[in-house]
């Protein structure tokens, strides 16, 4: 009986484990392509001027806050300034802190309520469901017809409102989404790299779902609900780390539109630090995949279009990335060493294949986050200096979101940990591009 060649099989299951996570990569890189290329398609198309309300509905803006003590009183004012009709504005802080953060909103509150303005002030003594129970219990003493939420680390520009509204004269549409922008985008080179990451995810991403008539998601902040769109979906569920992306999907789910306004720009602070950005990217890809796991069998059975099943699916598993990198990149000094036998080791085939595997995998990464830089205005030489950092940065983060797509499948649970916060950056002053849905604001913002 012949002996096997067990340096052989292990050189083609070697070769097979690593082409297959290629091909993974390439698929979704695949994906990459086609939402760049469907956003240079359809981003020129304008989006249509809604009909404006005659009668300004009722609005209650949400301000859900944990331990926020270097943003608290920025948020506050900023939502007071907010251009629109004081009779018909509620403002809700929701204070879960167990700092200073509590008594510093409390007394802006205060001075914010005898200024004229009609804002509360919630704190619970504990943070049970997260901040989707902060936002759960507020919406019970809400007064609005409609749901503005912003995190506590942004600042709305006193048109948020009047540029949103509007859009709510459909009465198919559930939710309005501006993008977001960068307080301290060039304060280090990881605040730069986080900022090219994001201005693609809203300048490609969302901008192409919205222009095809797919679906997308709520980012958490930075937008405005339809009270009727929140309740009929179900309301704010706890049982993922992403309560904006599930309650996303089961708005739309439920026949919701969404609509998305890139030019409507609310300016966040990054975060500063390293471990900061990986709590946060850690709370982010756990609970897309939680999300995954719990709506996309109820996706995939919904009667929608396949196009919409498509998409979802692709958002949804885009975690999936995260081990397929960490592993090509664990498994890439050993496929050189074996050469890679069999697959044409030496031949135009197999470079014609490795080529092809790496512009899929790889290249597309890069077309992705330059297309969003020019999106957002900056030349060719902003848009590029910083592939080798986002590379870099994406490789090194692997690890820590790996572990975050494991964690989802397995089951694990984890509280909802706060992105920290930085001292307060200095306040961007809001551009007229910032008017999005072609109504003039007022000039005289509250």
């Amino acid at each position: 009986m012949p002996t096997p060649d067990w340096s052989n099989l292990f050189h083609h299951l070697l070769a097979v484990i690593y082409m297959t996570l290629l091909a993974i990569a390439s698929i979704y890189g695949l994906h990459r392509y086609w939402l760049v290329w469907l956003q240079h398609r359809l981003a020129k198309q304008p989006l249509p001027t809604p009909v404006p309300f005659h009668d300004l509905p009722s609005v209650t803006v949400q301000l859900p806050m944990f331990n926020e003590a270097s943003v608290a009183q920025r948020i506050i004012e900023a939502a007071c300034r907010l251009d629109y009709p004081t009779d018909r504005l509620q403002i809700q802080v929701l204070d879960d802190s167990t700092d200073s953060c509590a008594t510093i909103a409390a007394a802006c509150v205060q001075r914010m309520k005898a200024g004229g303005h009609d804002i509360v002030f919630v704190h619970r003594e504990h943070r049970h469901g997260f901040k989707a129970g902060a936002l759960r219990d507020g919406l019970a003493t809400a007064t609005g017809d409609f749901i503005a939420i912003f995190d506590a680390d942004f600042i709305p520009p006193a048109d948020f409102l009047h540029s949103t509204i509007h859009h709510f004269t459909d009465p198919g549409v559930g939710l309005v989404q501006g993008a977001w922008d960068h307080l301290n985008r060039r304060d280090s080179l990881l605040t730069r790299c986080q900022a090219v990451y994001l201005d693609s995810h809203f300048q490609i991403e969302h901008t192409a779902r919205h222009r095809a008539g797919r679906w997308f998601n709520f980012n958490g902040t930075a937008g405005i609900w339809r009270r009727e769109a929140i309740t009929s979906a179900g309301g704010w569920e706890h049982d993922t780390l992403t309560e904006d992306v599930d309650l996303s999907y089961r708005a739309q789910l439920a026949g919701w539109r969404f609509v998305y306004l890139p030019t409507l720009l609310c300016p966040a602070e990054l975060p500063a630090s390293l471990p900061a950005f990986k709590t946060q990217q850690h709370r982010w890809v756990k609970g897309t995949v939680q999300t995954a796991l719990k709506l996309l069998p109820r996706i995939l059975r919904a009667p929608v279009p396949l196009g919409h099943k498509i998409e979802a699916w692709f958002h949804l598993t885009s975690p999936v990335m995260y081990p397929c990198v960490l592993l090509i990149a664990l498994l890439m000094l050993p496929v050189v060493m074996t050469n890679l036998a069999p697959f044409e080791r030496g031949t135009l085939r197999g470079g014609i294949l490795g080529l092809a595997a790496l512009m899929l995998a790889t290249a597309s990464g890069c077309a992705y986050y330059v297309a969003g830089q020019r999106v957002r205005g900056y030349g060719w030489w902003e848009s590029l200096r910083y592939l080798p950092a986002l590379v870099a940065l994406g490789v090194g983060m692997s690890v820590n979101n790996t572990r975050a797509v494991l964690e989802a499948l397995v089951g694990h649970e984890s509280p909802f940990h706060r992105t920290a916060k930085g001292p307060c950056p200095p306040a961007l002053t809001p551009s007229p591009k910032n008017h999005a849905c072609g109504l003039a604001p007022s000039a005289n913002p509250a």
